[in-house]
């Protein structure tokens, strides 16, 4: 989540004009009513201000005196604040054009200090994270040809200013202010002006630059009001086109890991506005943020681990905005699934608190992301269900690896079927001419077709055609053709066509159907990414993990075998240790090609048979959006 490349893309040229309209609407009248006077006329005077206010302080500790759970939270930030203690501050270190990780080390330090310092009155911890931003003041400058790097010092150094103002001599408070202004926003107010690529992007770097900039703003509104008043102007500005991409269903098509970044830093920026402000400017009410929490818990697995299409990790961390989410919505499922599943624990975490409960089995256990289409389908909600997350959309997302039809597979709560993710972001033209080169980008380290050893086209669309949910399954159909053309154009009849269905039958099996016409004589070859140990047997593969295992088997057609080759690329590329590439391979026929492969998931079911219908047969079939 360090780089965003920019593809040309038919999606993105639609969001930005849709962008438009919600900026012109909701934003822009807002805007010319409040110019005169100042945006800033209700800037709350006193600090903190910024997300966090005394109000709320006050319900904190509240909190503190009397919940258990609320204290345990506390005390484990205090642990880890102690460990800061002794640590030495960040420094100025780029890692390839990037200062991001000591961006990132500052600003995590300055929260979990500046957090531990304002509930416990001990003032060690407010002296360490002044020596954190004192240091920071002190950089040449905060790497603004990578402005990520400079918003997100700008934001911790902001809430550092805030939070610590009554603790802060004159000297100090000048020294960061002035870092603040000069490192920070002027930059900032250079890129505005410029209308630089960033401010118009409907990508993670809009929130993230607009959010850091809006709080420092913020933070510095006294001393330097028309210098804050433009920043903030342009920001709610901006904003808009990347907010955007929630719409219709609040899915993220830059993939969950992006999900986390752009949400954090819209969260940021809006709870910022409303703290400090009294008001958001609407941006809250924009299409599809509202529901933005569903996106993040229906791709996080019973595994624990996520639907990681894109440049993303498996891994899944925390996200504070789900409480306060949650709490802007009247979204308690939000709040549950952060605190009970997957148990967040920054400082965030403590001042946006949400005890609410809520029923996981009143949610669909399958969902049709309309706008990304993104398809997740589970058995139950459990952490024993099958779950597959399966992948249609546009290879030409901001973040996209070539993995239309891609999928990944849970059962038992392991992960069996798995995303390789991102490689390393500082590898020769990783967002440039060499991307489709490297192994875990292209189309040869995902879970789908491969056909004459190629890459997907770049530029292709893969609709969803197909969705049910029914009492005996559910099941979604992604038209991949463009993927597989030349011209990155759907096949135009049944001439040239590669269809991918997935239907999960509860907790015992899952189908996987692919359809292709029109390729003949060309080699296909079916793949799937394991860390299972693999044993073959003709046409099935049983894959065991501890005393756990699931069995493959071909189904159509019957005499084909499965094989495996290694899933390790030339190095630099990072090595795939321990995972196993499970393929088949066959040369086209002339006439239209079915290959069904069904995943038995539960060994101890008696296996029902798997009938095998057209998947222009499958029921719910739906006309893809323009």
């Amino acid at each position: 989540m360090i780089f965003s490349h920019c593809f040309p893309a038919k999606r993105v040229i639609i969001l930005a004009i849709f962008a438009i309209l919600p900026s012109i609407l909701i934003v822009s009248r807002p805007v010319a009513a409040w110019e005169t006077p100042s945006p800033l006329a209700t800037l709350r005077r006193e600090h903190p201000r910024l997300i966090v206010t005394r109000e709320n302080e006050i319900r904190v500790k509240q909190l503190l005196a009397r919940d258990a759970r609320v204290q345990a939270l506390f005390e484990s930030l205090r642990k880890e604040a102690d460990e800061v203690l002794s640590q030495s501050p960040v420094k100025h270190r780029l890692i390839g054009p990037r200062l991001l990780d000591q961006s990132r080390r500052c600003l995590s330090r300055v929260y979990l200090l500046a957090t531990v310092y304002r509930l416990s009155g001990e003032r060690r911890y407010a002296d360490r994270a002044i020596k954190e931003m004192l240091t920071a003041a002190g950089f040449p400058d905060w790497n603004p040809s990578h402005f990520l790097d400079t918003a997100e010092m700008t934001h911790a150094l902001a809430i550092g200013y805030d939070w610590l103002y009554d603790v802060l001599d004159s000297q100090q408070r000048q020294t960061i202010r002035q870092a603040i202004v000069e490192k920070g926003l002027r930059e900032g107010e250079k890129v505005y002006r410029k209308g630089t690529w960033w401010t118009k992007t409907p990508w993670n770097w809009n929130q993230v630059c607009n959010g850091g900039m809006t709080l420092g703003a913020l933070a510095v509104a006294d001393e330097e009001p028309e210098l804050a008043q433009y920043i903030v102007a342009q920001a709610i500005r901006s904003v808009p086109i990347a907010m955007a991409n929630y719409a219709p269903d609040g899915a993220w098509a830059e993939g969950p890991g992006y999900w986390s970044y752009a949400t954090h830093y819209t969260v940021y920026m809006l709870a910022g506005l409303q703290s400090a402000l009294g008001t958001d400017f609407g941006l809250s009410d924009l299409p599809g943020f509202d529901k933005a929490g569903h996106f993040r818990i229906h791709v996080v697995g019973p595994s624990g681990l996520a639907f990681n299409f894109a440049d993303g990790s498996a891994r899944v961390g925390s996200a504070a905005p789900m409480f306060w989410l949650a709490t802007r919505f009247g979204k308690p499922l939000y709040a549950w699934h952060e605190r009970e599943v997957i148990k967040g624990r920054t400082p965030l975490h403590l001042w946006w608190y949400n005890d609410q409960s809520a029923d996981i089995n009143q949610e669909s256990v399958a969902k049709w992301f309309r706008g990304a289409d993104i398809v997740t389908l589970w058995s139950d909600w459990t952490d024993q269900a099958v779950f597959v997350g399966f992948k249609g959309g546009d290879n030409a997302v901001n973040h996209s690896h070539l993995e239309l039809g891609t999928f990944v597979l849970d059962a038992q709560g392991l992960r069996w079927v798995l995303d390789l993710g991102p490689d390393d972001y500082n590898l020769p033209g990783y967002f440039g001419n060499q991307r489709w080169t490297y192994y875990r980008l292209g189309t040869q380290g995902q879970n789908t077709l491969l056909l004459n050893g190629q890459n997907q086209n770049p530029r292709a669309e893969a609709p969803v055609i197909a969705f049910w949910n029914g009492s005996n399954g559910s099941h979604a159909v992604v038209d991949l053709s463009a993927a597989y053309s030349d011209d990155a154009q759907p096949g135009t009849g049944p001439s040239s066509r590669v269809l991918r269905g997935i239907a999960v039958f509860g907790r015992d099996a899952v189908l996987l159907q692919d359809e292709i016409t029109g390729h003949r004589g060309k080699e296909l070859q079916w793949q799937i990414h394991t860390e299972a140990k693999v044993r073959l047997r003709s046409n099935t593969a049983t894959l065991t993990q501890g005393n756990r295992q699931i069995t493959a088997e071909i189904l159509s057609p019957p005499d084909l075998t499965f094989e495996t080759q290694s899933a390790n690329p030339p190095p630099p590329q990072r090595q795939n240790e321990g995972v196993t590439k499970l393929v088949i391979r066959t040369k086209l026929p002339d006439q239209p090609f079915r290959l069904a492969v069904v995943f038995w998931c539960n060994p101890t079911a008696k296996r029902a048979p798997v009938s095998l219908r057209p998947l222009q047969e499958w029921e719910g079939q739906v006309t893809p959006r323009k």
